[in-house]
């Protein structure tokens, strides 16, 4: 398959795994919009080491090496993706929960 296609893929599966819509992921980002993510996701055209990085950080569970097919690796296993899913729906007092249960556990301290 081609690499353009691929990365594209990966896009949309990490978009769909945090059911975003093409709207939603654009809003998380600073510059790229709607058609141009479409655009990526179709394999039209090849995002950059610029867009991959914006688009990490808008989806929050993946690299910009993963999204450009340089690491096969997901970064997070599913349990990991479970477990960031909770923490978005919770609300301030659920997330402030889940980081103290997380911190108790590991001996790690929050800020």
């Amino acid at each position: 398959m081609e690499l353009t296609k691929r990365i594209g893929q990966r896009l949309r599966a990490a978009r769909q795994d945090q059911k975003l819509s093409l709207s939603e992921l654009s809003g998380r980002t600073e510059s790229l919009s709607k058609s141009r993510i479409s655009n990526y996701e179709q394999g039209i055209r090849r995002m950059g080491l610029e867009e991959a990085q914006e688009l990490a950080v808008a989806l929050g569970t993946v690299t910009p090496t993963y999204l450009l097919c340089l690491d096969d690796k997901d970064p997070l296993s599913a349990r990991e993706r479970e477990l960031v899913e909770y923490f978005r729906q919770a609300d301030e007092r659920g997330k402030d929960t889940i980081v103290k249960v997380a911190s108790d556990q590991s001996g790690f301290v929050a800020d």
